[in-house]
Formats: C-alpha cells, structure tokens, sequence
C-alpha cells in the first residue's frame, strides 16, 4: 500500500470529503503538538503503477537501441553491397572481353574469379537471410550472381577443351620438328607417295591414306548438342573462300535452327566475331553443306532441297524426286539424314535413297546454281549399313565403323566409269559416333562433327 501524508496549516482539523471515496481505503486525521492538521491516506496500489513505468522505460531504451543497431547494420550491408556490386560489375566486363577474344584465359584468372564470386555469393545469401528477401536489389544481385557462376563454369570447361586441343596439336608438332631435324618421317606417318595435286585438280589414283585427326574444339553450343555437322566455304570460285561455319543441331538431333559462321579459322578457334545466321523454315539433319555463298540442306519434314542465299536471304526449294526422308534409310548410328548434301571438285551432289532402291545410296548430281538434277547413278552399297558418305573428284566414298574409336573407309562408287569396289582406308576417331562427314575440295580436307566435337583430317592421294 502507498501512504501520502499531506500538512495541512490550520487552526483546527476540518471535515475532509474525499471526491473518488471508492478508491480510498483509509483516511484518517490528527492534531500535532504545533497545532497542525495532519491527514494520512491510504491507495491501492494500481492507482499510480511506477513499476509498470519503470518497465515500459527500459524496453523502450531496449528498442531504441535495437533499432539503432539494425540500421547500423543496413548501412555496413548497403555500403558492402555497393563495393560487391562494384566488384559484380568488373567481373562481368571481363567476361565479355574474353567472349569478344579481347581478354585471354591467364588473364582472366578463373581460379580468382571463383574465389570473388564465392565471397558475393555467401555475403549476399547472408543479407538475403538478414532482409527475408525484402530487398529487390539484392535479390537482382543474386541472381547475377548464380547466372555469372554458371557462366565461369562453362568457360572454364570449354577453355579447358580449348586446352587439351593446342596441346595435343604443340606436341605433334614438336615431334614432327623433332623427326625433320634428325632426317626421320614423322611418327605415325610413311614418306608421301609423290606430289599432291594441285587444289581443284583430279590428276590422282583416289585417296591413298588419311591423317590423324586434329581435335578443333567443342561446337559452341556445348557438350549436350551431339549432332551437327562443321566446315568451311566449298566452292574454288568463292570469293569468301576462308569462311567457316559450325551448325549444331537441336537437342532432337533433328532440327536445324541455326548456322554460326566465322571469317577465318583464326576467329574459329577463339570463337571471334561470330555471326550466327538463322535458317527460315528449320533445315533437318546434318546433310548440309556451304557452296558458292549459300546453305544446302533438306528442308524440314519433307523430301525437298533448300537453298538459302546468305546475302539476300531467300530460300529456294525443290523436291528431290522419290527420295525417302523422315529418318526412312538414314545412316547407322545417326537419325534423320534423309538428304546428304556434299561438295567436291565437281560441284554439288545430293546423296539419298528411294523406295525403288530398297535403301541403297543413289548419288545425284546438281546442275551449276541449281536444285535441279542433273544426273543420277544408282549405287548397291545399302546405306542403313554405312555410318557416312562424301564425295571426292566425282568418287562417292562411304565409312563404317570398326570399333568405339575407329572407322574405316569401306566402299567406292566412281561416277565416271561407273565401277564400285571394296577397300580398308583406316579413319581413327575421338569419340563413338560419327554424325557427319564432308570433303572440301578448297583445302583437301575432311570435316567432321562426332559427338560435339569439330575434327578434321587432311586427305592424302596416290598419284
């Protein structure tokens, strides 16, 4: 209970009236020896609660100092936000230097760069638990992040392709250098049969051997894009004669949507100045070939040949008559090949089949800018049987495979005299499956597409 004395200074002790008397338990009055009234009162306690006061002071200091300590600690987080992002916005410029071929891989120093991006990483999923993700900066800032690791990852492993590539092609080359010096023939090689013809010319007896083959790179899609096909112009009049293109299928090992090309074998291997160029329509399989400025391929879910100018871009089509498609007698090991189109010193050629032919190759001919055929032989080679085809100097050649890492030439057809044989021209390969293959007349070489990876080989012939 609370008592309150109050000194009243009066001649006598008057009668105290007491206006909340219900909230009075006591009241009581006395004389003292000076001849003062003095009054004493008694309150519950409830009537003046200090000890609610006191508390509701302290957690009010409380408050104030949380909230005081949680906005020093946004400010420490904006201000450590500002210099991650300042850091976010570096990385990414060197990024898209090394993508541009402006900025090599030493420089870019992944193992560094991982290491920034790990620390942004946990600093921003540490602020994002702090906000409960209230914050929409931090949350862009995530996600940048998570998308700029996974980019760091797929330039890592594809500059470790890159890699394994140049070092396999410096070690041949030290060791063909080795051998010159000391009067030997390369490792792996026989001394030439005479001279190679002259680019353009068929003054030869027909492939004699193959080279090892020269790993490029993984087609810049990635791993996961198995079929396709790669090479260069074909055409000896082309006045773009060094143009490269690399056209990797969708994921359906069907579709074509898309050819990328490059102005040099140089900007190819460090995937420089690109143009990427869209096919209208979709071409199907990796049968196509470059020739003279244009795409050939088989145009989507139909018998047809398409031309695409890449200048003007119009496409032309024409059916190829009775030829089978939709994957009815493609190659063994790979879907969809329905029109094969290759180039030789010839010109063009369309390889295919027909219900007439029971599955086996028909070659034709294509007449000068044309879609039209000029010609066709009927070979007795069953294609399903054959892994692929391409022409030389009018000679249509045909592949199977011998094991998981080689193939071989297995079967001729020369359309000049009309004459087929057998042969065992050994054709060594980097991985399984052989999605396509094509001669260039330009550079006497072999292109081919296996599994994602761009290979080629140089075409040695008997004199």
């Amino acid at each position: 209970m609370a008592t309150i004395a109050l000194a009243l200074f009066l001649a006598g002790c008057p009668l105290l009236r007491w206006t909340a008397a219900s909230a009075v338990q006591n009241l009581s009055s006395v004389m003292d020896a000076s001849g003062h009234c003095v009054c004493t009162v008694i309150l519950p306690d409830d009537t003046f609660p200090l000890q609610r006061i006191e508390l509701l002071e302290t957690s009010a200091r409380n408050l104030t100092f949380r909230v005081q300590w949680e906005m020093k600690k946004l400010q420490e987080y904006g201000q450590r936000l500002a210099w991650y992002e300042a850091k976010l916005q570096n990385a990414s410029r060197r990024l898209q230097l090394l993508e541009v071929g402006d900025l090599t891989p030493a420089e870019l120093a992944f193992q560094e760069l991982r290491k920034e991006i790990g620390e942004m990483e946990s600093f921003v999923g540490h602020l994002r638990s702090s906000l409960n993700g209230s914050d929409s900066t931090v949350e862009v800032v995530h996600r940048e992040l998570q998308n700029m690791s996974v980019t760091v990852s797929a330039l890592e492993s594809y500059d470790k392709n890159q890699v394994v590539a140049m070092r396999r092609e410096l070690t041949t080359l030290k060791q063909r250098l080795e051998d010159c010096q000391k009067g030997k023939p390369p490792v792996g090689r026989q001394p030439p049969v005479g001279r190679q013809p002259p680019i353009g010319t068929c003054n030869h007896q027909g492939i004699w051997r193959l080279s090892k083959p020269s790993v490029v790179q993984l087609n810049w899609r990635g791993a996961s894009y198995k079929a396709g096909a790669w090479g260069k112009e074909s055409s000896l009049h082309a006045w773009r004669k060094k143009r490269y293109w690399v056209a990797p299928l969708n994921l359906d090992g069907r579709r074509l949507d898309s050819v990328r090309l490059y102005r040099s074998y140089q900007d190819l291997l460090l995937s420089r100045n690109p143009t990427d160029q869209l096919i209208p329509g979709f071409g199907q399989g990796a049968g196509l070939v470059l020739h003279n400025g244009s795409f050939y391929f088989n145009c989507y879910n139909a018998r047809d040949l398409c031309r695409l100018n890449l200048e003007s871009g119009a496409v032309d089509r024409r059916a190829v008559p009775d030829a089978t498609f939709n994957n009815r007698f493609s190659y063994a090991g790979t879907s969809w090949q329905g029109l094969d189109l290759a180039a030789d010193e010839s010109g063009l050629w369309v390889l295919h089949t027909t219900e007439r032919s029971e599955g086996n190759i028909v070659i034709s001919h294509l007449g000068p800018g044309s879609l039209a055929l000029e010609k066709t032989w009927q070979t007795s080679q069953y294609k399903p049987a054959a892994t692929n085809t391409f022409m030389v100097c009018g000679v249509m050649y045909a592949t199977r495979a011998v094991s998981t890492r080689r193939e071989e030439i297995f079967y001729a057809y020369d359309t000049r005299t009309g004459r087929e044989r057998r042969l065992s021209l050994p054709l060594e390969k980097v991985t399984d499956v052989v999605q396509s293959l094509s001669y260039n007349p330009g550079d006497h070489k072999l292109y081919m597409y296996s599994d994602g990876y761009l290979l080629r080989y140089n075409v040695l012939f008997r004199p």
